[in-house]
């Protein structure tokens, strides 16, 4: 039995973002968020969208006699660095946004660290996909390191540049605005409200006038 056959983003991930957008659109409409957050949320799901489109889609299934019949494990490169080339920057730029959106829309990415993890385990999950994609549909995707380490990289980088940016004062006050209730940044700002306001002195008791 031969099957071969092309499953393309668009009919899979479309009609996934178009009901993302009707719930954003509830949430606003319930007053749960301003619009500021909505765009952010909707702009973070359309990023999550691309980089799959790109690193996923299209899916080529193909089943039989034309099959490709190398083993999984040939799909995988583990040598890091020396294999190399100029390919690694468009995956460095990819992951960018990445970093840039974490400390706005996560509460968890709150030091360059975390956000490196959080931005590996997303590259591996992406390179895991791939793999298995081989596996089970035979889908001509190969799995390299030095991806995983440009991505990591790229995230670092948006990390560093919304870290930048969150000092700005014209640039703080829309990104906070725009940053999701329990995100890193938010978290941030309101120890760092508390922190210069100090501790209030408790109050003076009015003297005690006894007849």
């Amino acid at each position: 039995m031969d099957i071969r056959f092309q499953v393309d983003s668009a009919p899979v991930l479309g009609p996934l973002l178009v009901l993302f957008a009707v719930g954003t659109a509830v949430q606003v409409r319930r007053d749960a968020w301003n619009m500021r957050r909505a765009l952010l949320q909707l702009a973070a799901a359309v990023y999550v969208a691309a980089v799959l489109s790109l690193t996923i889609f299209p899916l080529n299934v193909t089943w039989g006699e034309y099959a490709n019949q190398a083993p999984w494990i040939s799909q995988i490169n583990f040598i890091p660095l020396l294999t190399a080339d100029i390919t690694i920057v468009p995956n460095v730029i990819m992951m960018v946004p990445a970093g840039f959106l974490l400390p706005l829309v996560f509460r968890h990415a709150t030091s360059p660290s975390r956000a490196t993890l959080m931005t590996a385990a997303a590259s591996l999950s992406v390179e895991a996909a791939q793999l298995l994609s081989y596996i089970v549909l035979n889908n001509g995707r190969s799995v390299d390191v030095n991806d995983l380490l440009a991505n990591t990289l790229g995230g670092l980088a948006g990390y560093a540049l919304v870290t930048l940016a969150l000092r700005v004062p014209a640039l703080r006050g829309p990104l906070l605005a725009a940053s999701l209730p329990r995100s890193a940044a938010l978290q941030d700002d309101r120890r760092r409200t508390a922190t210069a306001d100090g501790p209030q002195p408790a109050p003076i008791a009015a003297p005690v006038v006894r007849p």
